[in-house]
């Protein structure tokens, strides 16, 4: 468990770090490094954190652990990234105010409609994203049922 809260912690702190270095650095919530730069930066933190923490499970135990083990881990690392992420953009909601949103985007739609929007994508993209990445980075760390078979006909 403490391998699940490390590194998705890790991934929301890195997350939050992009986020408030680029809105200091440039004050347009509609920029490029805003937009295409967070996804490309949000991914290849979940991709490697995701990794690193299914890598960490498998030295803790010792041995290659079993497909079904390594994807909940990574699923539950993006399930903490995602609720801590949410939980920050929630507080900047309410103490920086909508000036970080990229609400101008869409003028017609009330804040509250806008920011439950990006609320519903802050948190189930990236869980969408951490079960396809762990699924991916399971078939190479994981063991599988046939080399546990194998071996237990030897």
């Amino acid at each position: 468990m403490r391998i699940i809260l490390k590194y998705g912690l890790l991934i929301a702190l890195g997350a939050i770090a992009w986020v408030v270095v680029t809105h200091f650095l440039v004050r347009d919530p509609r920029s490029i490094l805003h937009t295409l730069g967070a996804v490309v930066v949000f991914n290849v933190l979940q991709f490697a954190g995701i990794y690193l923490g299914m890598s960490a499970r498998k030295r803790e135990a010792g041995k290659k652990l079993l497909f079904k083990e390594v994807l909940k881990t990574g699923v539950l690392i993006s399930l903490v990234y995602a609720f801590l992420t949410s939980l920050f953009f929630a507080a900047a909601l309410l103490i920086v105010g909508s000036k970080m949103m990229a609400a101008e985007g869409a003028p017609n739609e009330p804040i509250a409609q806008v920011a439950a929007k990006a609320f519903a994508g802050m948190f189930f993209l990236p869980l969408i994203f951490g079960l396809v990445y762990s699924t991916i980075i399971s078939f190479a760390v994981a063991k599988r049922f046939s080399e546990n078979a194998q071996s237990s006909q030897a």
